[in-house]
């Protein structure tokens, strides 16, 4: 059911219990809509909650477009219930669509970004590892961390020290003419941009901390709003962007 508003008794609202995606619009079109569906309806199944009409859903989304450069918001929520954690007796689900603002990265996308280290670590779960549910206070407290640095953005081990992502974003290593992304089989969200690059790309999925970072030549971060940003700079290590700025160019044509 698509609801305009959500109430307080909304199971997301609660407890953080559903899963979104955050989508931009190009030229009044959802871009990888396909990917963003899928993910939806791979979290709903995984948490269990009573999938929404697809078909549905997805006129909804073209209809919500009211720009040609947006953002658009997709929330699906378990529904409402009476108090307590337990989902017994939950009428839904609800599903929320929101607009916003497309920010522009252009900067980031043409000149690169410096990139930190965290202090914050992501819990390790493994049921939740790679799902965008909608309890992200870890991302809250990493984007409160970010704003006390010098840096752009801020690159995030989980809690065994392994590479996981950025701040609000996935990561991209480069590395003897090869890519590499961590696996995110613990921790971390699995992002529409990554799945569609990595279908581009011969792309391998690793288990790496940080020494391994010594020996790559480029770094970049993507997630669905900003597109593929090279970091220029890795903590105190300057990077050549170059294979970074090949690879977008490669992707407009």
């Amino acid at each position: 059911m698509l609801v305009a508003t959500p109430s307080v008794g909304d199971r997301s609202f609660q407890f953080g219990d559903g899963i979104f995606s955050t989508i931009r619009v190009s030229d009044g079109h959802p871009e990888l809509w396909p990917l963003h569906l899928s993910r939806l309806q791979a979290g709903v199944e995984r948490l269990g909650i009573c999938a929404p009409d697809w078909l549905e859903l997805t006129k909804q989304v073209q209809q919500a477009v009211t720009a040609k450069h947006q953002v658009l918001k997709v929330m699906i929520s378990r529904g409402h219930a009476g108090r307590g954690y337990s989902p017994a007796g939950v009428e839904g689900p609800d599903v929320f669509i929101t607009t916003a603002e497309l920010p522009d990265y252009r900067s980031w996308q043409q000149q690169g970004i410096r990139l930190g280290l965290a202090n914050l670590q992501l819990a390790c779960q493994p049921v939740l590892a790679g799902l965008k549910h909608n309890n992200r206070l870890e991302q809250v407290l990493l984007k409160q961390e970010l704003v006390t640095t010098e840096w752009d953005d801020l690159l995030v081990l989980d809690q065994q020290g392994y590479i996981t992502e950025a701040t609000a974003a996935n990561l991209f290593f480069y590395r003897q003419q090869q890519w590499f992304t961590p696996q995110l089989q613990r921790a971390g969200v699995a992002g529409v941009m990554r799945a569609h690059l990595m279908t581009q790309l011969a792309t391998q999925e690793v288990n790496w901390t940080l020494p391994e970072l010594e020996q790559v030549e480029a770094i970049f971060i993507c997630n669905a709003l900003c597109g593929v940003v090279p970091v220029r700079q890795f903590q105190h290590r300057t990077l050549n962007i170059a294979a970074v700025q090949r690879l977008q160019q490669e992707l407009l044509c």
